[in-house]
């Protein structure tokens, strides 16, 4: 099976190639660049560097969130198209499980950074997600697992070890970018989706559909996106 894996969910540009299991190539690209003009290159540059065509894929993975909006939509839109004009499977990734390595022992936090003092987090264990993904205050996940035994946190560390310090100061935390590569791995035995219903996990509402929500709650129940 002839993968093609894919991660815009954020900052970091990840695409992999992989063969029955193998990579074949993969880039990471952490500099901050608009993945709309970059993502088609990246995949173009890999398939000539493999020599392989379009027409040789078997599978397009991807991952579908949670993340940045444009991100997502961006990695999203870039799948389905390739899976639907190939007639190829579509798979669907968390955008967090690309982001845990599979050594760290115990619980295993990776968390992307929401903003103002809150994440997209998930919780995996031995590399298999024990409870769903979920966006809450960096405080509420300190809560949340501070019984645990032991817990490292990945990912998007750097805006709370501060507050991880102060709060556990027995757990780890380890900075880790997408890997494509193993995104393409999980989504080489993963269920397939329907290509056409496929969407992004968004987790939260953008920031204007909450403010419209909350200007019209009481006069209008009608969906945002619907009415714009």
């Amino acid at each position: 099976m002839k993968v093609l894996a894919l991660d815009t969910s954020n900052q970091t540009l990840a695409v992999a190639l992989v063969e029955n299991g193998r990579l074949q190539t993969e880039m990471i690209l952490t500099v901050k660049k608009n993945h709309s003009t970059s993502l088609m290159p990246t995949i173009d540059f890999l398939m000539q560097s493999v020599g392989w065509q379009p027409t040789d894929l078997d599978r397009i993975v991807v991952a579908q969130g949670p993340g940045s909006y444009t991100g997502l939509r961006i990695g999203v839109s870039t799948a389905k198209t390739l899976a639907y004009t190939l007639g190829i499977d579509l798979v669907g990734i968390s955008s967090l499980q690309a982001l845990v390595p599979k050594d760290i022992a115990g619980l295993v936090v990776p968390i992307i950074d929401a903003r103002r003092n809150h994440v997209y987090a998930g919780f995996y264990e031995k590399g298999q997600s024990v409870k769903v993904d979920t966006y809450l205050s960096f405080v509420a996940l300190l809560e949340e697992v501070k019984a645990h035994e032991r817990v490292t946190f990945v990912g998007e560390v750097e805006p709370f070890i501060e507050q991880i310090t102060a709060s556990l100061p027995e757990a780890h935390y380890q900075a880790t970018v997408p890997s494509a590569y193993q995104l393409a791995l999980d989504g080489e035995v993963a269920l397939t989706s329907e290509v056409m219903p496929f969407e992004p996990r968004y987790l939260k509402r953008v920031e204007a559909e909450e403010n419209w929500l909350k200007d019209n709650e009481e006069t209008d129940k009608e969906s945002y996106i619907k009415r714009l």
